[in-house]
């Protein structure tokens, strides 16, 4: 619920009144005696819901915009007719369902752009301890960093901006965002690189990007895509509704800062062609959640507060969709594409395994199969490593030649087009003593 205090100007008390009365609405009125040109301020409480219709009728009746008016949070209100009012408003559909304000949504997403001091400062940090979360394989790390990313303002600032038809809100959204992302990718890379040149980590190209937690975003498939519009929808539904973002604010960020970080780490080590894979995700989800954002909003019911700015508002909206649309659909074929060749490299890997066993015998065996892959983002092995242990003194068959011949024919073409690629394979051989202890007959 919401206390609602308007400055009532000279002329205006009795229309003022006179709408509040009608609703059916308990008020406070106090005289203004600054000497300017206000008369009185009158204080009333209403629903959450009720807030935009009222404050609607009172600009209808001849309320002026730039009266001066304040919507404060209510904790309890006691009042028989506070409690018809609510009733009504939630079955009448008189109200905006749970949905705050247009006032208070602009207020709040102007609340929750940060200023360029503290947006810089918790970019930084952020991203820095999300570099340090994956070089050191740390999931907890990397879900400490979102906590402090301060992304979520942006993007909802950027996404009010487009409904309501606040261009200075929305170009303030914007230049955050992508201010952020490129501050973000050098923050990471210059992390990256003092780690790197300073010994402080001892990892080669080859071993930064076996990590785990680097390697999982090396090669993003079509359902990253859910993460990021879920995201959007979450955060201007909690927007909307009034709520604290806090937690939205990290979904938001588990979306893009451990990839921007991914793709920090691989300019620091000399791969920016390795991370194009993470690029491609935080583009694809910045673009998602704005686009979830601005859609949800518009469902929501939010447009701007003059009607004669509704159609060329309405043109704009679509026109900022359908740019983030094209967007997202150019970049999910891409997705779909790295979804399909994890799919062919997981049978490919499984392949490997069966025709190297296939073509053992005696007591040798596939201990471990290695697969490179080169090329985005169709993912095609370029080489295969297989172990292979056999007992000591004992001379394992020399399978490299046969097994290549046999994997040359398993690899697939991208989505079926083109020329198969050729596999160079290496086999090792590993001596391996097995020891078989057993219980003495009795």
């Amino acid at each position: 619920m919401r206390l609602v205090q308007v400055m009532v100007p000279a002329g205006k008390r009795e229309t003022v009144l006179s709408v509040l009365d009608d609703e059916g609405i308990d008020y406070v009125l106090s005289d203004e005696t600054s000497g300017r040109e206000y008369t009185a301020v009158v204080s009333f409480p209403l629903p959450t819901e009720a807030v935009e219709p009222v404050l609607a009728e009172l600009r209808e009746a001849g309320l002026e915009r730039d009266a001066y008016t304040v919507v404060l949070n209510a904790e309890t209100v006691v009042s028989k007719r506070f409690e018809e009012l609510e009733e009504r408003y939630a079955e009448d559909e008189e109200g905006n369902g749970d949905r705050i304000a247009r006032e208070e949504l602009d207020a709040r997403a102007t609340e929750m752009s940060p200023r360029l001091g503290a947006f810089v400062t918790m970019t930084v940090i952020s991203t820095v301890v999300a570099t340090a979360g994956l070089l050191l394989d740390s999931a907890a790390v990397v879900v400490g960093s979102m906590v402090i990313a301060p992304l979520i303002g942006p993007a909802m600032a950027a996404s009010v901006g487009t409904v309501l038809d606040d261009d200075e809100l929305f170009v303030r959204g914007v230049k955050l965002q992508v201010f952020g992302g490129v501050l973000a990718v050098t923050s990471a890379a210059a992390f990256a690189a003092l780690l790197r040149y300073g010994r402080v980590v001892p990892f080669g190209v080859e071993e930064v990007f076996s990590i785990a937690e680097v390697r999982e975003r090396l090669a993003p498939d079509v359902l990253s895509l859910p993460i990021a519009l879920g995201s959007g929808v979450a955060g201007a539904l909690s927007l909307a509704s009034g709520v604290s973002s806090a937690l939205v604010g990290v979904m938001i960020a588990a979306a893009l800062v451990p990839p921007t970080a991914v793709v920090g780490i691989g300019i620091a080590w000399g791969r920016p062609g390795t991370v194009a894979g993470a690029a491609l995700l935080v583009v694809v989800n910045f673009a998602a959640i704005n686009f979830a954002a601005i859609a949800t909003l518009w469902y929501k019911g939010y447009r701007p507060e003059s009607f004669w700015r509704l159609d060329e508002t309405r043109t704009t909206t679509l026109r900022r969709v359908g740019v983030l649309g094209v967007a997202i659909l150019l970049s999910t074929a891409v997705l779909a594409g790295v979804t399909v060749a994890s799919y062919q490299s997981a049978q490919f890997e499984t392949a490997a395994h069966e025709e190297a066993d296939a073509l053992l015998d005696g007591d040798a065996r596939v201990l471990d199969v290695a697969v490179t892959y080169g090329g985005f983002p169709f993912r095609q092995p370029t080489a295969v490593t297989v172990t292979v242990g056999h007992q000591p003194g004992t001379t394992p068959p020399r399978i490299g030649n046969a097994l290549a011949t046999r994997l040359t024919d398993d690899v697939e073409a991208p989505l079926g087009v083109g020329e198969r690629a050729t596999v160079d394979v290496s086999v090792r051989y590993v001596p391996v003593e097995e020891s078989r202890t057993g219980a003495d007959p009795a």
